[in-house]
């Protein structure tokens, strides 16, 4: 973050590793923000406890799928700030940068939103997301054993999501 006099506050973003993992954290909430899963890789600084933490990227993701719908331009009937929207309804993000991570989201039809946060240099990950998506149907929700809105406890899932992320680059 740069105030007026151009002088840089905040620290520099972690450098990528070599090995290609530049994921620092990964949500899965669910359409009431119940949060499903949450994994991380390279977060090196804790600053809220997790009940803080996932409010809080809940709350970030409503503001935002919010704010933007509110500001679209092609939609003459913006609705109040704050009111849920539906799933695909009217405009939405899929990424935010900052200095020091890069917030990407995906929000599926069924209202499941995926926010994998990586190095600010790492690419678009829509395509990512979809497959994560996937990994996510397959080992998770066509598991019979599986309660629907009860936190992710799949190993086959855990295991497929690590190797796939630890490839992003």
């Amino acid at each position: 973050m740069q105030f007026f006099g151009g002088s840089e506050i905040s620290p520099s973003p972690p450098v990528p590793t070599a090995t290609g993992n530049n994921a620092h954290m990964m949500y899965v909430f669910n359409r009431n923000g119940v949060c499903l899963l949450y994994k991380e890789w390279n977060r090196p600084l804790h600053t809220l406890n997790p009940q803080q933490d996932h409010k809080l990227m809940f709350g970030l993701l409503f503001s935002l799928k919010s704010l933007t719908a509110k500001m679209d331009p092609t939609n003459a009937d913006k609705g109040n700030l704050g009111v849920p929207q539906l799933p695909g309804q009217g405009c939405s993000f899929h990424s935010f940068r900052t200095n020091t991570y890069k917030l990407s989201f995906m929000e599926t039809p069924s209202g499941i939103k995926i926010i994998l946060v990586t190095h600010p240099k790492t690419g678009d990950l829509r395509e990512s997301l979809k497959y994560i998506y996937g990994l996510y149907v397959e080992y998770v929700v066509k598991n019979p054993i599986y309660s629907p809105g009860s936190p992710i406890k799949s190993e086959l899932f855990n295991t497929a999501l690590d190797q796939y992320v630890r490839s992003i680059s």
